[in-house]
Protein backbone atom coordinates (compact mmCIF):
# COMPACT_ATOMS: atom_id res chain seq x y z
CA UNK A 1 0.00 0.00 0.00
CA UNK A 2 1.32 3.47 -0.83
CA UNK A 3 -1.47 5.91 0.08
CA UNK A 4 0.18 9.36 0.28
CA UNK A 5 -1.88 10.37 3.34
CA UNK A 6 -0.43 7.58 5.45
CA UNK A 7 2.58 8.45 7.54
CA UNK A 8 5.36 5.83 7.43
CA UNK A 9 5.52 4.33 10.91
CA UNK A 10 8.90 3.42 12.32
CA UNK A 11 7.52 0.43 14.17
CA UNK A 12 5.98 -1.24 11.11
CA UNK A 13 8.96 -3.56 10.34
CA UNK A 14 8.99 -4.77 13.95
CA UNK A 15 5.23 -5.39 13.84
CA UNK A 16 5.51 -7.40 10.64
CA UNK A 17 8.40 -9.40 12.09
CA UNK A 18 6.47 -10.14 15.29
CA UNK A 19 3.49 -11.47 13.34
CA UNK A 20 5.80 -14.00 11.68
CA UNK A 21 6.73 -15.80 14.91
CA UNK A 22 4.39 -14.73 17.76
CA UNK A 23 0.86 -16.13 18.23
CA UNK A 24 -0.32 -12.84 19.76
CA UNK A 25 0.96 -9.33 19.09
CA UNK A 26 -0.30 -6.40 21.16
CA UNK A 27 0.10 -2.94 19.67
CA UNK A 28 -0.68 -0.49 22.43
CA UNK A 29 -0.40 3.25 22.87
CA UNK A 30 -2.60 6.33 23.35
CA UNK A 31 -5.88 6.73 21.53
CA UNK A 32 -5.59 8.44 18.14
CA UNK A 33 -1.88 7.65 17.83
CA UNK A 34 -2.53 5.56 14.71
CA UNK A 35 -2.82 2.01 16.08
CA UNK A 36 -5.97 1.10 14.15
CA UNK A 37 -4.65 2.58 10.91
CA UNK A 38 -1.36 0.68 11.21
CA UNK A 39 -3.03 -2.59 12.25
CA UNK A 40 -5.47 -2.44 9.33
CA UNK A 41 -2.72 -1.39 6.93
CA UNK A 42 -0.54 -4.36 7.87
CA UNK A 43 -3.49 -6.72 8.36
CA UNK A 44 -5.03 -6.07 4.96
CA UNK A 45 -1.95 -7.45 3.23
CA UNK A 46 -2.14 -10.63 5.34
CA UNK A 47 -5.85 -11.39 5.22
CA UNK A 48 -6.83 -10.31 8.74
CA UNK A 49 -10.46 -9.74 9.72
CA UNK A 50 -11.10 -6.65 11.82
CA UNK A 51 -13.23 -6.31 14.98
CA UNK A 52 -13.44 -3.28 17.23
CA UNK A 53 -14.79 -3.19 20.76
CA UNK A 54 -15.78 0.43 20.27
CA UNK A 55 -18.69 -1.27 18.47
CA UNK A 56 -21.45 -2.01 20.98
CA UNK A 57 -22.51 -5.31 19.40
CA UNK A 58 -18.99 -6.75 19.34
CA UNK A 59 -18.39 -5.54 22.90
CA UNK A 60 -21.60 -7.16 24.17
CA UNK A 61 -20.87 -10.45 22.42
CA UNK A 62 -17.31 -10.64 23.76
CA UNK A 63 -18.39 -9.80 27.32
CA UNK A 64 -21.26 -12.31 27.26
CA UNK A 65 -19.21 -15.28 26.06
CA UNK A 66 -15.46 -14.57 25.71
CA UNK A 67 -14.52 -18.17 24.89
CA UNK A 68 -17.28 -18.52 22.31
CA UNK A 69 -16.35 -15.19 20.74
CA UNK A 70 -12.69 -16.24 20.34
CA UNK A 71 -13.60 -19.71 19.04
CA UNK A 72 -15.76 -18.14 16.32
CA UNK A 73 -12.99 -15.87 15.04
CA UNK A 74 -11.33 -16.56 11.67
CA UNK A 75 -7.73 -17.75 11.44
CA UNK A 76 -6.30 -14.23 11.62
CA UNK A 77 -8.07 -11.48 13.53
CA UNK A 78 -7.44 -7.90 14.58
CA UNK A 79 -9.14 -7.12 17.90
CA UNK A 80 -9.20 -3.36 18.40
CA UNK A 81 -9.39 -1.69 21.87
CA UNK A 82 -9.07 -5.02 23.66
CA UNK A 83 -8.69 -3.34 27.06
CA UNK A 84 -12.48 -2.97 27.04
CA UNK A 85 -12.86 -6.77 27.40
CA UNK A 86 -10.14 -7.88 29.85
CA UNK A 87 -11.76 -11.33 30.26
CA UNK A 88 -11.08 -11.95 26.58
CA UNK A 89 -7.37 -12.40 27.25
CA UNK A 90 -8.01 -15.61 29.21
CA UNK A 91 -9.94 -17.00 26.24
CA UNK A 92 -7.15 -15.97 23.86
CA UNK A 93 -4.63 -17.71 26.11
CA UNK A 94 -6.59 -20.97 25.94
CA UNK A 95 -6.95 -20.70 22.17
CA UNK A 96 -3.22 -20.10 21.75
CA UNK A 97 -2.35 -23.02 24.03
CA UNK A 98 -4.39 -25.27 21.72
CA UNK A 99 -2.81 -23.82 18.57
CA UNK A 100 0.34 -21.70 18.71
CA UNK A 101 0.32 -20.76 15.04
CA UNK A 102 2.16 -17.43 14.59
CA UNK A 103 0.19 -14.31 13.83
CA UNK A 104 -3.22 -15.53 15.02
CA UNK A 105 -4.19 -12.41 16.96
CA UNK A 106 -3.21 -8.79 16.44
CA UNK A 107 -4.53 -6.83 19.41
CA UNK A 108 -4.60 -3.09 19.95
CA UNK A 109 -5.11 -1.31 23.25
CA UNK A 110 -5.37 2.31 24.37
CA UNK A 111 -4.35 1.44 27.92
CA UNK A 112 -1.33 -0.41 29.22
CA UNK A 113 -2.86 -3.85 29.74
CA UNK A 114 0.07 -5.11 31.74
CA UNK A 115 -0.67 -2.59 34.51
CA UNK A 116 -4.44 -3.02 34.72
CA UNK A 117 -5.58 -4.86 37.87
CA UNK A 118 -8.62 -6.35 36.10
CA UNK A 119 -6.38 -8.29 33.72
CA UNK A 120 -5.73 -11.48 35.68
CA UNK A 121 -4.51 -13.75 32.90
CA UNK A 122 -0.98 -13.45 31.58
CA UNK A 123 -0.02 -14.03 27.98
CA UNK A 124 3.66 -14.27 28.91
CA UNK A 125 5.54 -16.37 26.37
CA UNK A 126 2.66 -16.10 23.92
CA UNK A 127 2.52 -12.38 23.17
CA UNK A 128 4.90 -9.75 21.85
CA UNK A 129 4.24 -6.23 23.10
CA UNK A 130 4.89 -3.20 20.88
CA UNK A 131 4.35 0.44 21.81
CA UNK A 132 3.07 2.92 19.23
CA UNK A 133 3.67 6.55 20.09
CA UNK A 134 2.23 9.64 18.41
CA UNK A 135 4.17 10.67 15.33
CA UNK A 136 7.89 11.33 15.58
CA UNK A 137 9.35 14.25 13.65
CA UNK A 138 11.17 11.80 11.38
CA UNK A 139 7.80 10.21 10.53
CA UNK A 140 6.20 13.60 9.87
CA UNK A 141 9.14 14.54 7.63
CA UNK A 142 9.20 11.04 6.09
CA UNK A 143 12.88 10.58 6.94
CA UNK A 144 14.90 7.65 8.29
CA UNK A 145 15.53 7.44 12.04
CA UNK A 146 19.34 7.61 12.13
CA UNK A 147 20.09 9.76 15.16
CA UNK A 148 20.06 7.07 17.88
CA UNK A 149 21.99 4.34 16.00
CA UNK A 150 24.61 6.92 14.94
CA UNK A 151 25.14 8.07 18.53
CA UNK A 152 25.50 4.53 19.87
CA UNK A 153 28.00 3.83 17.10
CA UNK A 154 29.98 6.91 18.11
CA UNK A 155 29.28 8.38 14.67
CA UNK A 156 28.36 11.92 15.66
CA UNK A 157 26.51 13.80 12.88
CA UNK A 158 28.85 16.35 11.32
CA UNK A 159 26.60 18.26 8.93
CA UNK A 160 25.41 21.78 9.66
CA UNK A 161 21.74 22.40 10.36
CA UNK A 162 19.73 25.60 10.04
CA UNK A 163 18.49 27.20 13.23
CA UNK A 164 14.92 26.36 14.12
CA UNK A 165 14.07 29.80 15.56
CA UNK A 166 10.25 30.18 15.64
CA UNK A 167 9.85 26.77 14.03
CA UNK A 168 10.91 25.24 17.35
CA UNK A 169 7.81 26.57 19.12
CA UNK A 170 5.62 25.62 16.15
CA UNK A 171 6.74 21.98 16.28
CA UNK A 172 6.33 21.84 20.06
CA UNK A 173 2.79 23.22 19.92
CA UNK A 174 1.76 21.00 17.00
CA UNK A 175 2.60 17.74 18.80
CA UNK A 176 2.41 14.38 17.12
CA UNK A 177 -1.19 13.18 16.94
CA UNK A 178 -2.14 12.58 13.28
CA UNK A 179 -5.70 13.92 13.65
CA UNK A 180 -4.45 17.14 15.23
CA UNK A 181 -1.77 17.60 12.57
CA UNK A 182 -4.41 17.27 9.85
CA UNK A 183 -5.80 20.63 11.03
CA UNK A 184 -3.93 23.49 9.41
CA UNK A 185 -4.68 26.25 11.91
CA UNK A 186 -2.96 26.08 15.34
CA UNK A 187 -6.15 27.12 17.12
CA UNK A 188 -8.02 24.21 15.55
CA UNK A 189 -5.28 21.80 16.63
CA UNK A 190 -5.49 23.09 20.20
CA UNK A 191 -9.26 22.60 20.11
CA UNK A 192 -8.76 19.00 19.00
CA UNK A 193 -6.40 18.31 21.91
CA UNK A 194 -8.84 19.73 24.46
CA UNK A 195 -11.68 17.65 23.05
CA UNK A 196 -9.39 14.63 23.11
CA UNK A 197 -8.82 14.96 26.86
CA UNK A 198 -12.53 15.41 27.51
CA UNK A 199 -13.37 12.29 25.48
CA UNK A 200 -10.72 10.22 27.28
CA UNK A 201 -12.04 11.21 30.69
CA UNK A 202 -15.63 10.50 29.78
CA UNK A 203 -14.96 7.20 28.00
CA UNK A 204 -11.71 5.41 28.81
CA UNK A 205 -11.35 6.53 32.43
CA UNK A 206 -14.84 5.24 33.20
CA UNK A 207 -13.84 1.86 31.74
CA UNK A 208 -10.63 1.62 33.76
CA UNK A 209 -11.52 3.16 37.10
CA UNK A 210 -14.33 3.95 39.51
CA UNK A 211 -13.28 7.54 39.99
CA UNK A 212 -16.28 9.62 41.01
CA UNK A 213 -14.92 13.14 40.56
CA UNK A 214 -13.87 12.95 36.92
CA UNK A 215 -13.28 16.71 36.83
CA UNK A 216 -10.15 16.19 38.94
CA UNK A 217 -8.27 14.42 36.14
CA UNK A 218 -8.18 17.30 33.63
CA UNK A 219 -7.03 19.58 36.45
CA UNK A 220 -4.30 17.14 37.41
CA UNK A 221 -3.25 16.78 33.77
CA UNK A 222 -3.00 20.57 33.39
CA UNK A 223 -0.87 20.74 36.53
CA UNK A 224 1.32 17.93 35.19
CA UNK A 225 1.72 19.85 31.92
CA UNK A 226 3.03 22.85 33.86
CA UNK A 227 5.48 20.55 35.65
CA UNK A 228 6.70 18.63 32.62
CA UNK A 229 10.47 17.95 32.60
CA UNK A 230 10.63 18.55 36.36
CA UNK A 231 11.09 16.17 39.26
CA UNK A 232 7.80 14.55 40.23
CA UNK A 233 6.56 16.00 43.52
CA UNK A 234 3.32 14.24 44.46
CA UNK A 235 3.01 16.28 47.66
CA UNK A 236 2.78 19.58 45.76
CA UNK A 237 0.18 18.17 43.39
CA UNK A 238 -1.95 16.73 46.18
CA UNK A 239 -1.90 20.01 48.12
CA UNK A 240 -3.07 21.97 45.08
CA UNK A 241 -5.85 19.47 44.34
CA UNK A 242 -6.93 18.98 47.95
CA UNK A 243 -6.53 15.20 47.69
CA UNK A 244 -4.64 12.64 49.75
CA UNK A 245 -1.14 11.63 48.69
CA UNK A 246 -2.35 8.10 47.92
CA UNK A 247 -5.28 9.26 45.77
CA UNK A 248 -3.07 11.68 43.83
CA UNK A 249 -0.55 8.90 43.25
CA UNK A 250 -3.33 6.61 41.99
CA UNK A 251 -4.59 9.28 39.58
CA UNK A 252 -1.08 9.83 38.21
CA UNK A 253 -0.77 6.08 37.66
CA UNK A 254 -4.09 6.07 35.81
CA UNK A 255 -2.95 8.87 33.50
CA UNK A 256 0.25 6.93 32.87
CA UNK A 257 -1.79 3.82 32.02
CA UNK A 258 -3.53 5.90 29.35
CA UNK A 259 -0.10 7.00 28.02
CA UNK A 260 -0.77 10.67 28.80
CA UNK A 261 2.10 10.94 31.29
CA UNK A 262 5.44 9.26 31.64
CA UNK A 263 7.74 9.05 34.64
CA UNK A 264 11.38 8.97 33.59
CA UNK A 265 13.48 7.10 36.18
CA UNK A 266 16.78 8.43 37.42
CA UNK A 267 20.08 6.84 36.42
CA UNK A 268 21.60 4.83 39.25
CA UNK A 269 25.13 3.55 39.49
CA UNK A 270 27.06 2.39 42.53
CA UNK A 271 29.91 4.78 41.82
CA UNK A 272 27.48 7.74 41.98
CA UNK A 273 26.02 7.68 45.48
CA UNK A 274 24.86 11.29 45.63
CA UNK A 275 22.08 11.11 43.09
CA UNK A 276 18.47 12.25 43.04
CA UNK A 277 16.17 9.23 43.02
CA UNK A 278 12.80 10.85 42.28
CA UNK A 279 11.53 10.30 38.72
CA UNK A 280 11.17 13.15 36.28
CA UNK A 281 7.68 13.81 34.96
CA UNK A 282 7.05 14.18 31.23
CA UNK A 283 3.86 14.76 29.29
CA UNK A 284 3.25 12.15 26.63
CA UNK A 285 2.95 14.81 23.91
CA UNK A 286 3.87 18.50 23.82
CA UNK A 287 0.94 19.45 21.60
CA UNK A 288 -1.41 18.17 24.27
CA UNK A 289 0.57 20.02 26.97
CA UNK A 290 0.41 23.34 25.09
CA UNK A 291 -3.34 23.02 24.56
CA UNK A 292 -3.93 22.29 28.24
CA UNK A 293 -1.76 25.25 29.27
CA UNK A 294 -3.43 27.50 26.66
CA UNK A 295 -0.15 28.60 25.11
CA UNK A 296 0.45 29.11 21.40
CA UNK A 297 3.65 29.58 19.42
CA UNK A 298 3.98 33.31 20.16
CA UNK A 299 3.29 33.09 23.89
CA UNK A 300 5.60 30.08 24.23
CA UNK A 301 8.52 31.98 22.68
CA UNK A 302 8.00 34.75 25.25
CA UNK A 303 8.08 32.32 28.21
CA UNK A 304 11.65 31.03 28.16
CA UNK A 305 11.22 28.88 31.27
CA UNK A 306 8.20 27.02 29.87
CA UNK A 307 9.87 26.83 26.45
CA UNK A 308 12.85 25.10 28.04
CA UNK A 309 10.63 22.58 29.83
CA UNK A 310 8.56 21.76 26.77
CA UNK A 311 11.61 21.56 24.51
CA UNK A 312 13.16 19.02 26.87
CA UNK A 313 9.97 16.95 26.78
CA UNK A 314 9.80 17.37 22.99
CA UNK A 315 13.34 15.99 22.58
CA UNK A 316 12.75 13.18 25.07
CA UNK A 317 9.58 12.08 23.27
CA UNK A 318 11.27 12.30 19.87
CA UNK A 319 14.03 10.02 21.11
CA UNK A 320 11.43 7.66 22.61
CA UNK A 321 9.56 7.50 19.32
CA UNK A 322 12.68 6.96 17.23
CA UNK A 323 13.80 4.20 19.60
CA UNK A 324 10.68 2.25 18.59
CA UNK A 325 12.48 1.44 15.34
CA UNK A 326 15.43 -0.13 17.11
CA UNK A 327 15.66 -3.92 17.14
CA UNK A 328 17.59 -3.80 20.43
CA UNK A 329 15.77 -2.16 23.34
CA UNK A 330 16.93 1.26 24.48
CA UNK A 331 16.53 2.18 28.15
CA UNK A 332 15.73 5.80 29.06
CA UNK A 333 16.72 7.68 32.22
CA UNK A 334 17.76 11.11 33.44
CA UNK A 335 20.80 11.97 35.52
CA UNK A 336 20.96 14.48 38.37
CA UNK A 337 23.28 14.72 41.35
CA UNK A 338 22.55 16.45 44.63
CA UNK A 339 24.98 19.14 43.45
CA UNK A 340 22.53 19.75 40.56
CA UNK A 341 24.74 18.40 37.81
CA UNK A 342 22.28 16.87 35.38
CA UNK A 343 21.72 15.29 31.99
CA UNK A 344 18.22 15.53 30.58
CA UNK A 345 18.16 12.14 28.83
CA UNK A 346 20.40 9.13 29.36
CA UNK A 347 20.03 6.27 26.89
CA UNK A 348 21.41 2.79 27.54
CA UNK A 349 21.61 -0.08 25.08
CA UNK A 350 23.18 -3.20 26.50
CA UNK A 351 26.10 -1.68 28.46
CA UNK A 352 26.64 1.35 26.24
CA UNK A 353 25.52 4.79 27.47
CA UNK A 354 24.70 8.01 25.60
CA UNK A 355 23.82 11.32 27.25
CA UNK A 356 21.69 14.11 25.74
CA UNK A 357 21.32 17.59 27.23
CA UNK A 358 18.81 20.06 25.74
CA UNK A 359 19.19 23.84 25.38
CA UNK A 360 16.79 26.26 23.70
CA UNK A 361 19.59 28.83 23.24
CA UNK A 362 21.51 29.51 20.03
CA UNK A 363 24.86 29.37 21.82
CA UNK A 364 26.49 26.71 23.95
CA UNK A 365 29.21 27.08 26.59
CA UNK A 366 31.54 24.70 28.43
CA UNK A 367 29.40 24.91 31.58
CA UNK A 368 26.52 23.33 29.64
CA UNK A 369 28.56 20.10 29.64
CA UNK A 370 29.06 19.81 33.41
CA UNK A 371 26.42 17.11 33.81
CA UNK A 372 27.70 15.17 30.81
CA UNK A 373 31.25 15.31 32.22
CA UNK A 374 30.00 13.88 35.53
CA UNK A 375 28.11 11.14 33.69
CA UNK A 376 31.08 10.34 31.44
CA UNK A 377 33.43 10.06 34.40
CA UNK A 378 31.01 7.83 36.30
CA UNK A 379 30.29 5.48 33.40
CA UNK A 380 33.87 5.22 32.12
CA UNK A 381 34.53 3.05 29.08
CA UNK A 382 30.84 2.34 28.51
CA UNK A 383 30.16 6.03 27.87
CA UNK A 384 29.96 6.39 24.08
CA UNK A 385 29.14 10.05 23.56
CA UNK A 386 27.46 13.04 25.20
CA UNK A 387 25.73 15.76 23.20
CA UNK A 388 24.14 19.11 23.94
CA UNK A 389 21.34 19.79 21.46
CA UNK A 390 21.04 23.55 20.91
CA UNK A 391 19.37 25.89 18.43
CA UNK A 392 22.56 26.62 16.53
CA UNK A 393 23.88 25.79 13.10
CA UNK A 394 27.19 23.98 13.57
CA UNK A 395 28.27 20.75 15.28
CA UNK A 396 31.06 21.62 17.73
CA UNK A 397 33.49 19.41 19.72
CA UNK A 398 33.75 20.17 23.46
CA UNK A 399 36.30 17.66 24.71
CA UNK A 400 36.56 13.90 25.08
CA UNK A 401 33.42 12.34 23.53
CA UNK A 402 31.44 15.57 24.04
CA UNK A 403 29.73 17.55 21.24
CA UNK A 404 27.21 20.32 20.66
CA UNK A 405 24.77 19.52 17.86
CA UNK A 406 22.03 21.57 16.15
CA UNK A 407 18.58 20.52 17.30
CA UNK A 408 17.43 19.98 13.73
CA UNK A 409 19.86 17.08 13.37
CA UNK A 410 17.64 15.12 15.76
CA UNK A 411 15.43 14.29 12.77
CA UNK A 412 17.72 15.26 9.88
CA UNK A 413 20.91 13.40 10.84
Amino acid sequence: MSEPWLYPRLIRPRLEEALEDSPVVLLHGPRQSGKTTLAQWVGKERGYSYYTFDDGAALAAANEDPAGFVDALPERAILDEVQKVPDLLAAIKLAVDRNRRPGRFLLTGSANLLTLPRVSESLAGRMELLRLYPLAQVEIERKAARFIPRLFAGDVPSGAGERLRDEMAARICAGGYPAALSRKRPARRASWYRSYVEALVQRDVRDLSRIRSLDVLPRLLRMAASQTARLLDVSNLQAALGLSWRTTREYLTLLSQLFLLEELPSWHQNRMKRQIKKPRLHMGDTGLACALLEVDEKSLLLDRVLLGQLLETFVFQELRRQAAAESEPVGFFFFRTKEKHEVDVVMRRQRKVVGVEVKAAATVRPRDFRGLVKLRDAVGQDFVVGVVLYDGELPLPFGDRLFALPLRLLWEA
